[in-house]
C-alpha cells in the first residue's frame, strides 16, 4: 500500500476497453466523487490501483486510468458524495483551483 494525500476525491471516467474491473459495471457511477482509501501499485504493471468504496459499500481496486481528480478535502470523511456537492457541474467538467 502506498500513502496518499488525505481527503483525495476521484471521479470515474471509464475507458472503453480499459483495464478490468470496469468501474461503471462494478457499482460505481459517473456522477459521484469517491474518496481514495488507499493506493496499490503491483510490481508487474505501471498502473496504480486506487481503493474505493462503491455505491453498494463494496471495496474495489480500480485502475488509475479510469479515474480523474475532483478535490482535496481534509474536512470531509464521506466515502462518496455527488459531484454537484464538490462543485462539479457535470462529470466532464474540469475542476481548477479555486473553482469549487
Amino acid at each position: 500500500m502506498l500513502w496518499l494525500e488525505s481527503g483525495l476525491y476521484l471521479r470515474v471516467k471509464e475507458m472503453e476497453n480499459g483495464p478490468r474491473p470496469l468501474p461503471l459495471q462494478s457499482g460505481f457511477s459517473s456522477d459521484t466523487a469517491y474518496r481514495a482509501l488507499g493506493c496499490f501499485n503491483p510490481s508487474e504493471t505501471s498502473d496504480a490501483y486506487y481503493i474505493l468504496s462503491n455505491d453498494r459499500d463494496e471495496i474495489w481496486f480500480i485502475c488509475n486510468r479510469h479515474l480523474r481528480t475532483v478535490c482535496l478535502s481534509g474536512e470531509l470523511n464521506l466515502f462518496r458524495m455527488p459531484l454537484s456537492s464538490a462543485g462539479v457541474s457535470s462529470p466532464d467538467a474540469v475542476v481548477r483551483p479555486g473553482s469549487h
